[in-house]
């Protein structure tokens, strides 16, 4: 699977990538698709092969917050290390763009960390971004107003469609910030007002770079 031979660490090992297509299912889904719930038992570790997921964590008061995107050739680092310890899932992994996924069985993703050094490289690599990422919501939450979290919000969604018109809703966007849908709408208004974004139904257009 071409996909599957362009991840940087996979490069230099054919055997790996023969391997993963082989013990892999390869399953499509379209947007809005739930593929990971909170609280679920992890069976198999998704590898993206086409389109991006989002991870998503729910406080007890039902708020979401939007912790990070895995994108075409990576996997889910959270699905690593609870299915390797037979932790439930701490987060919930929903398809945002129309996507095709691999998903591995937990005891080869066992055998292949001690058969594959390629394979535990691509897993610390994905560890180190998924700890930045993660830092970043911290200093966000901490740090940022809402409406700065929201324009940098928008600007990764342009950066990962390679399009200016989002289309998303206003609740969306509360859910991912986890913010209430009259704040995140009262900003957008003054975000158009000042020329940075044109809305539309369902639709927002960053006008901006």
């Amino acid at each position: 699977m071409e996909e599957l031979q362009q991840i940087t660490e996979f490069k230099t090992s054919p055997e790996l990538v023969e391997k993963l297509q082989q013990y892999s299912i390869q399953k499509t889904y379209e947007a809005g698709d739930i593929i990971l719930n909170e609280n679920a038992h992890i069976r198999s570790i998704p590898i993206v092969t086409k389109g991006t997921l989002k991870v998503i964590r729910t406080e007890e008061d039902g708020r979401e917050i939007l912790l990070y995107y895995i994108k075409t050739g990576e996997s889910c680092i959270m699905s690593f290390l609870g299915g390797l310890h037979n932790e439930t899932s701490k987060v919930k992994a929903e398809v945002e763009d129309d996507a095709e996924i691999l998903f591995l069985p937990l005891e080869k993703v066992s055998l292949f960390i001690k058969e594959y050094l390629q394979w535990l490289d691509y897993i610390f690599r994905l560890y180190h971004k998924r700890f930045e990422e993660l830092l970043e919501v911290v200093n966000a939450i901490a740090f940022k107003k809402v409406d700065e979290r929201m324009l940098d919000l928008l600007h990764k969604k342009v950066e990962l469609t390679g399009n200016k018109t989002l289309n998303i809703t206003h609740e969306q966007l509360a859910n991912e910030l986890g913010t209430a849908r009259v704040v995140v709408s009262r900003l957008l208004k003054q975000l158009e007002e000042i020329g940075k974004v044109k809305l539309g139904r369902n639709k927002i257009v960053l006008v901006e770079n």
